[in-house]
């Protein structure tokens, strides 16, 4: 059975951990504002189109009927672009650097973003017995929260790469590779763990580790475990990416399923909108800042990269919401709109872009 704590304890961190340990930091941080602004405000408009779509739908008895809270939860993890898919992906067809590193910045991003909104949804509105205290208030609670975990994150996995880098500067370890590899991986998954641990996203705090990590400590290495590490890392990473795919793919048998035809079409065209609401205009305001011009046609790659993994599935499992066939019906929905967007998006994007790849 797939569990959602084994997923993002153990085969999420090593994918993050890898992207963020080979990302190019030029590229990344020249595009630093654009990345944030689609991770961040992209994702809550997308979540709050489906999310709200979905309660008045409901509302109006066209579809399953779902109380506030949830549908803004659905609305959260169903907006979680899927970096594993896009990193897949667009590996394999040597897309533009820009175009990947805003799709690839974004995915990862938006991942700690979307699962940042989900227990937002979840904490807010259940505590407030879905009678919302007064809008303004919960809204700035909500970002309030919000800030603490991406800030505190990002801040936590910079710091331990930092450490990290003092520690295998002034302890001389060249001479016993396999225990300066040791430490590198300790100190690579030290992060998360401490995230975790005290209610910040673990997720984020181990991409900034990654990032800091290659820039600062990855030169205080051997040679030799310099070579090790990026093998290593490529390699479990890939593994990783693999039993998701396989889980996500067995996860279909493995549990009742509560299919309901007008809820899932519903959501699919939801997710389309939201997704187009979110990079159009974002683009076109952008594009007024920017000097490389975010051009129609990467528009376009960019709203159609909008592959959802495993993440929201994941995310869809944790909800743990009452009654069982809501949950079904979440669980379901979730599955069909992943396989969806990765077989026919994904698989469309390919057909079109043949003859690009390694």
């Amino acid at each position: 059975m797939f569990r959602p704590n084994m997923f993002f304890l153990l085969l999420l961190p090593p994918i993050i951990f890898e992207s963020g340990y080979s990302l190019h930091k030029g590229n990344f941080f020249q595009n630093i504002g654009s990345i944030t602004l689609f991770a961040v405000i992209g994702t809550a408009i997308s979540a709050f189109i489906v999310g709200g779509g979905i309660y008045f739908l409901g509302q109006a008895d066209v579809i399953y009927k779902m109380t506030m809270t949830d549908s803004f939860a659905f609305g959260s993890l169903i907006s979680a672009v899927d970096p594993v898919a896009t990193i897949a992906i667009f590996n394999a067809l040597n897309v533009d650097p820009v175009l990947n590193m805003l799709v690839f910045g974004e995915s990862i991003l938006n991942d700690a973003v979307s699962i940042v909104l989900t227990n937002t949804a979840e904490g807010f509105f259940s505590r407030s017995d879905n009678s919302m205290v007064t809008g303004w208030e919960t809204f700035l609670q909500a970002l309030g929260y919000f800030l603490k975990m991406f800030f505190g994150s990002a801040a936590l996995g910079t710091l331990t790469g930092l450490i990290s880098a003092l520690f295998l500067k002034h302890f001389d370890l060249r001479k016993t590779p396999s225990l300066e590899f040791g430490m590198m991986i300790i100190f690579a998954y030290l992060p998360y763990g401490l995230a975790e641990g005290i209610k910040l996203s673990g997720i984020m705090s181990i991409l900034f580790a990654g990032i800091v990590m290659s820039h600062y400590t990855h030169h205080n290495l051997s040679p030799v475990t310099q070579i090790l590490m990026q093998q290593t890392l490529r390699t479990v990473a890939f593994m990783c990416e693999t039993c998701v795919f396989a889980f996500l793919g067995l996860s279909i048998f493995s549990f009742p399923h509560n299919f309901e035809i007008s809820f899932v079409i519903w959501c699919i065209v939801l997710v389309l909108l939201g997704r187009a609401v979110n990079i159009f205009p974002l683009s076109f305001l952008l594009n007024f800042f920017r000097d490389h011009k975010i051009t129609p046609k990467m528009m376009f790659i960019m709203w159609f990269s909008g592959l959802r993994g495993a993440i929201p599935y994941a995310l869809s499992l944790h909800l743990g919401l009452e009654p069982i066939e809501k949950r079904q019906l979440i669980g379901t929905t979730t599955i069909i709109i992943v396989l969806f967007t990765i077989l026919l998006l994904g698989g469309r994007y390919h057909a079109t872009h043949p003859h690009h790849g390694h």
